[in-house]
């Protein structure tokens, strides 16, 4: 064996340590360069995208069979929307700013159009009036682009108005009252769930652009009244709520979907049972490949699986408020705000039903649950995060 000097020794130990710092400087660097909230979303996005489409493949296809006759029937549908959503996507993360401007005032007029239009002739469903049946296979959810049309419209208001914000009427009026009116519209379908989003993204919004937070305890008992008087106004609503506090007081009945949502979690363990192995898709659980397709996530996956959905969407979080923070385009900081917001709440909510820390609304998990309504205008708004990331500081 052969013996090392103590000069030789710090001769290795010399050598070595630029080596070690280099490394740790090269991560620290790749972390802040200026193209990593582009990559992270765009990495993010896909995975959550493919999750979604093998989840809703194996959630859906018992129920497919039965009421379809193909194993595929559903997941095909969902694979058409991600083929509608990708080139979008595409388009809106190429947009210049500009574009996303002048789409403003056009997002929120057709979107107030279409929500008048559900009003009047809606077609309800699970005790919502809040969709617009075309005929076949395409029915539309204008709720759903009701989000990114406030966020455009809001941010270009907010954008054109930023010197004269420190002035209670320019920073509440119209923001308020055409926010209010598009809430209201949504409200008077039934549909509390997307109501909430909506909210948190109004509040998102005003937030970024300076609001005191005097204004926002100001607004706290009318949501509050107001999310009370739907509660009551609608049984199945109240039910929800009823099941939520106490599922087990009708484990048959209200209380049979938060329930088997937990069991789905409770069988999965640490790794899950496999994915396409679920139990309770077999009809135990109703929505599983919608609103509780996080549940099945938990119990094909296990909490493996359901950890590396939030940390997905905490890359997204982490990513657009980078981009937020350093916009110097006032736009583009509330237009980022706003989507992140947007998308971070929806998937708390979503989660936070499936857990039983919160009633159920009704609202699909972005990227992965069923349905194009929510996928399409999901997409296109992170296209838009992705347009703002790849421009420098967003200019």
């Amino acid at each position: 064996m052969t013996a090392t000097s103590p000069a030789g020794s710090a001769r290795v130990a010399g050598r070595r340590r630029p080596v070690a710092l280099a490394a740790e400087a090269s991560s620290d660097s790749l972390l802040h360069r200026a193209a990593t909230p582009y990559y992270l979303l765009l990495g993010a996005t896909v995975l959550l995208l493919v999750l979604g489409l093998v989840m809703v493949f194996s959630a859906s296809s018992v129920l497919a069979f039965k009421y379809l006759g193909s194993s595929y029937a559903i997941v095909v549908k969902q694979a058409m929307w991600v083929g509608i959503g990708l080139p979008l996507t595409a388009v809106a993360s190429r947009l210049p700013v500009r574009a996303w401007r002048a789409l403003a005032y056009v997002a929120l007029v057709a979107s107030l159009a279409l929500l008048c239009l559900v009003v009047v002739a809606g077609t309800e469903v699970n005790g919502n009036r809040n969709w617009i049946d075309f005929g076949g296979p395409f029915r539309v959810q204008p709720s759903e682009l009701a989000k990114l049309a406030l966020i455009l419209w809001g941010s270009d208001l907010l954008a054109r108005k930023h010197k004269l914000l420190c002035q209670w009427k320019h920073l509440l009026v119209p923001m308020v009252p055409v926010s209010g009116l598009v809430v209201a519209l949504v409200l008077l379908g039934g549909d509390l769930g997307t109501a909430i989003i909506l909210v948190a993204i109004i509040a998102a919004l005003l937030y970024i652009a300076g609001s005191p937070l005097r204004l926002f305890i100001a607004f706290i008992a009318p949501v509050f009244a107001v999310g009370l008087l739907m509660v009551q106004s609608g049984s199945e609503r109240l039910s929800r709520i009823t099941s939520w506090l106490n599922p087990t007081l009708d484990p048959g009945g209200v209380g049979w979907q938060a329930l088997h949502g937990k069991f789905a979690l409770a069988s999965g363990g640490w790794w899950g049972v496999g994915l396409g192995g679920s139990k309770e898709k077999w009809g135990s659980l109703p929505e599983a490949h919608t609103d509780f397709i996080f549940a099945i996530i938990g119990e094909e996956l296990g909490l493996v699986g359901t950890l590396t959905v939030l940390g997905l969407f905490g890359v997204i979080g982490y990513a657009g408020l980078r981009v937020a923070v350093h916009a110097e385009d006032p736009f583009v900081r509330l237009a980022s705000a706003g989507v992140t917001a947007w998308i971070l709440v929806q998937a708390m909510v979503n989660i936070g039903a499936v857990l039983g820390v919160l009633p159920i609304t009704g609202v699909p998990l972005p990227l992965v649950s069923y349905g194009g309504s929510a996928l399409v205008p999901t997409m296109v708004g992170l296209g838009m995060l992705l347009s703002f990331a790849r421009q420098p500081r967003g200019r």
